[in-house]
């Protein structure tokens, strides 16, 4: 019934990922299981923060910078569900990833890789452009 805890600057509530919710005694050093409705999860907790839960993966999707354009230039991703855009910038000078309606700026250093990560996205149309070459670096995410 009683799990020691094995840092005694342990203080509050801890859910495990399965099982109950636990609480420190201060007096006994010891979790105790809670009783139904005194605290929320872990995932509830997130979900009040508005943030995904563990079991919510990010979609990996590539996009390249090459000869000052992106490649593919339009990317497909699904509404409702947190992704990341592993970039690979094959020019040898940086450019940088831009998109107010993503609310995202990233520099990508040339010949050398970055991460932007998005969503999740209501669906529709988000142009992201290359602040550097802006002319030719161009893009759309669809969302669907």
């Amino acid at each position: 019934r009683h799990h020691h805890a094995t840092d005694e600057g342990v203080v509050g509530r801890v859910q495990l990922a399965e099982g109950p919710v636990l609480e420190r005694d201060d007096d006994a050093r010891c979790l105790e299981p809670l009783r139904a409705g005194e605290a929320f999860g872990v995932p509830q907790q997130l979900a009040a923060l508005g943030m995904a839960s563990v079991h919510a993966v990010a979609q990996d999707f590539n996009l390249a910078i090459r000869n000052h354009k992106f490649e593919p230039a339009e990317i497909r991703v699904p509404a409702g569900k947190r992704v990341s855009i592993q970039v690979t910038n094959e020019d040898a000078s940086a450019e940088e990833f831009e998109s107010p309606s993503l609310k995202v700026e990233k520099v990508i250093p040339g010949k050398s890789k970055g991460v932007v990560r998005i969503g999740p996205l209501t669906p529709g149309r988000y142009e992201f452009f290359g602040d550097f070459h802006a002319d030719t670096a161009k893009g759309v995410v669809i969302a669907e």
